[in-house]
């Protein structure tokens, strides 16, 4: 933990952090906290199956650098939340939605991959975006909550008892969040200004405030929050016809897109810090991964990675990225499948995988640098997430 964020701390306190961080040693395998599970809310950066098993697998090459071949996430292999729980020494999470080869003892993921805050007048063919935004996932949650409950109240032994948390693990589990880009970009994609789409931000901020205080409703005291990345940066958005040769800043990024994203993020805190206030036996930590990711695209060299604004995995272009031919994506030669949407030789120089979300060797990067603290308000490691700050 870095003690420039200890500052505005009392003595005790930051006596306390700094022998409770020695604890931890930025490895929360054994963290004082004993998450016994881990619930994720978010999108396409957190979903481990959601929206592969409702509209169809993710097919190769996505999972191929650590799963070896689809295992429902848009990327070569694992993910921030995978980090997370693997850093618990617990199982990575399964989709919720997922019917089969789901185990839910140690928690669950209701995150689908184009996933918003706000629900949207539209359907996934016609934009890309899921149908389970997150109240959606609320729902699910709730039932999945209520549905335990009932499994657990039984006398009898069952096998359903084997696959589901235990009741009490609801309220000792964390609470990990990870969404809202899609939200601006759905906005931007629908041709709304910057300002147009700024203007929107409270309301959306005001349905992910909803839940959380839902959440809390059922017995849900820690929270993980993550603010929304720099997708200005992204190849998905850059490639469309948004861009104008003025918007791109010295790092080939859109700073406008980036300083709207730095606006919800601003907002989002403020709710955070509202959420403190509303909710007294909540603790709440929120991560800024914008600035880590920022700092990983801006200085890729210096992190041991190469081509930051590039797709590792995709077809053509400036971006190695194309709407219409993705990652994974064939075309039919002479009646026989042909693979034109290629993964790179090596994914683990590469920040982007597909145009949209980052590589396994990026997330972990990412997960490296948050874990500790270091990123976070109030600036508790992940395995002291169930520490108020005083």
């Amino acid at each position: 933990m870095e003690l420039r964020y200890l500052r505005n701390f009392p003595f005790e306190a930051v006596t306390l952090l700094l022998l409770l961080n020695q604890v931890v040693n930025a490895s929360v395998g054994n963290d004082p906290c004993r998450f016994p599970a881990v619930f994720n809310f978010g999108d396409s950066n957190s979903d481990t199956g959601g929206l592969s098993a409702a509209f169809g697998q993710a097919g190769p090459p996505h999972g191929e650098s650590f799963f070896h071949g689809p295992a429902g996430r848009y990327c070569d292999g694992r993910l921030v939340i995978d980090f997370i729980a693997q850093s618990f020494g617990l199982p990575y999470l399964s989709a919720y939605l997922d019917a089969l080869g789901s185990n839910f003892t140690h928690g669950a993921n209701f995150a689908t991959a184009g996933s918003t805050i706000r629900p949207q007048n539209t359907t996934l063919h016609q934009s890309g975006f899921s149908p389970f935004s997150l109240n959606v996932q609320w729902y699910q949650f709730n039932d999945f909550h209520h549905r335990v409950q009932t499994f657990r109240a039984r006398k009898d032994d069952g096998i359903f008892k084997k696959l589901m948390p235990k009741t009490k693990d609801f309220e000792r589990a964390l609470y990990t969040f990870d969404i809202g880009q899609n939200d601006l970009t759905a906005g931007l994609f629908q041709n709304l200004t910057v300002d147009e789409v700024r203007e929107s931000v409270p309301d959306i901020l005001g349905q992910f405030k909803s839940v959380i205080k839902s959440v809390y409703d059922q017995g849900g005291r820690f929270f993980w929050i993550h603010n929304t990345g720099p997708f200005g940066c992204l190849p998905y958005v850059m490639a469309r016809q948004l861009v104008t040769a003025g918007e791109i800043d010295r790092y080939g990024c859109v700073g406008l897109f980036n300083e709207l994203a730095q606006f919800f993020n601003h907002q989002l805190k403020e709710i955070v810090n509202q959420l403190r206030d509303e909710l007294p036996k909540a603790a709440i930590i929120y991560v800024d991964v914008y600035s880590v990711k920022y700092e990983l695209i801006t200085k890729a060299k210096r992190h041991g990675f190469v081509h930051p604004l590039r797709a590792c995995c995709g077809h053509g272009g400036k971006y190695n990225f194309n709407l219409h031919m993705g990652c994974g994506g064939k075309v039919k030669v002479n009646g026989k499948d042909i693979l034109i949407g290629k993964a790179c030789e090596d994914p683990n120089v590469m920040i982007n995988w597909d145009g949209v979300h980052y590589t396994q060797a990026a997330n972990e990067w990412v997960f490296n640098q948050i874990v500790n603290g270091s990123f976070s308000d109030p600036p508790l490691p992940l395995g002291l997430a169930c520490y108020k700050e005083s």
